[in-house]
């Protein structure tokens, strides 16, 4: 059930950037269902149709466009009274692949938001959804490392760059300005009706259980030893929209994340419950597959009041449930053996 302090959003019009996806998805759902009016501006590229229909959004208000398109972006600000900036060349693997792309929907996209939210009369927040993945894999004495708001960023990706920049871009251009804004650092998003993508290596409950699903046995790499902050999608939109109206959130940097390390084979062991006859191999850890960490959660509580309610496990039953009520959602390419890696 929503937060029924969520209900101050009744009737305020609120422009999603990538509300196509599957986090933006979830958010549009949550606003249209305290009442707001959710208006999603998407290229709706980033998923074949076949997942896109999966997303929910046959009755939203939405654009067919790209966030670095000014006159598209100045027209759905106008009268927006929050904007969530959440589009993005989100896959990591693909940013290392083509930094390209990623300059021109991560920084050029970005920018144009920015200069247009400044330019609205009536925008009181901007979230901008940046990424755990800036702090990068700081050494630790031993044991998963805690990864806090104030400590040095250490990009060590294309994606964790490009989101960096963002993050400076926002504090730059919005402090000082009418437009408030939040910055959210998401951990690792997980939840139905994720799909993995070919030559990713992410999505690792969703490319694990879509494996086991197959037959095929689940890869760990490097043994499955590296931890990572597993968050579900239901809880990440709840964070996202209690962050347009928590008063203390303006002008912070936020964790969003369990507090909780999760190894990967953890996830593979809690998915092979579902399918006994599933073999666990390990392969070689790639160079810059990070070692991982968890979020520190003191921020996250304090200043949005929030907390997952989603545990780990019952994430990964509600995700392997839904996939064997769904198994035509389970991409060709990853039957016919093109593996991505498990991160």
């Amino acid at each position: 059930m929503p937060d029924p302090h969520l209900d101050c959003l009744d009737g305020a019009r609120v422009l999603v950037t990538g509300g196509g996806g599957l986090v933006g998805s979830r958010i549009v759902r949550l606003l249209a269902g305290v009442g707001a009016e959710p208006v999603v501006l998407d290229r709706m590229d980033a998923y074949p149709y076949p997942v896109r229909d999966l997303f929910g959004l046959s009755e939203t208000d939405m654009v067919l466009g790209d966030v670095r398109d000014a006159a598209t972006v100045r027209t759905l600000t106008t009268d927006a009274d929050y904007v969530i900036h959440a589009a993005a060349y989100a896959d990591v693997a693909a940013c290392t692949r083509r930094p390209e792309v990623a300059f021109a929907a991560n920084v050029a996209g970005t920018q144009t938001v920015l200069q247009e939210v400044l330019a609205a009369p009536a925008v009181r927040r901007l979230v901008f959804i940046s990424s755990a993945s800036v702090y990068g894999d700081p050494a630790r004495a031993g044991g998963a490392a805690e990864f806090t708001e104030d400590q040095p960023t250490h990009p060590i990706s294309v994606y964790a760059n490009s989101k960096l920049w963002g993050e400076h871009q926002v504090r730059l251009m919005l402090t000082g300005a009418a437009t408030e804004y939040t910055v959210l650092r998401y951990f690792s998003v997980y939840g139905d009706p994720q799909v993995p993508k070919p030559g990713s290596h992410s999505w690792m409950v969703a490319c694990l259980a879509m494996r086991a699903h197959l037959g095929m046995p689940l890869q760990l790499n490097g043994g499955g030893h590296q931890v990572r902050d597993m968050v579900h999608v239901d809880d990440i939109a709840r964070a996202t929209v209690l962050a347009l109206i928590a008063e203390r959130a303006a002008s912070e940097t936020i964790n969003v994340g369990s507090g909780i390390a999760t190894s990967v084979r953890q996830i593979a062991e809690r998915v092979a419950t579902h399918y006994p006859s599933a073999q666990l191999i390990d392969t070689p850890r790639p160079e810059g597959d990070p070692l991982g960490g968890y979020a520190s959660t003191t921020r996250s509580q304090d200043l949005l009041g929030w907390q997952p309610r989603i545990t780990v496990d019952d994430g990964i039953d509600r995700y392997v449930n839904w996939l064997q009520a769904t198994p035509e959602a389970i991409p060709p390419w990853l039957g016919a053996g093109t593996v991505a890696d498990v991160a």
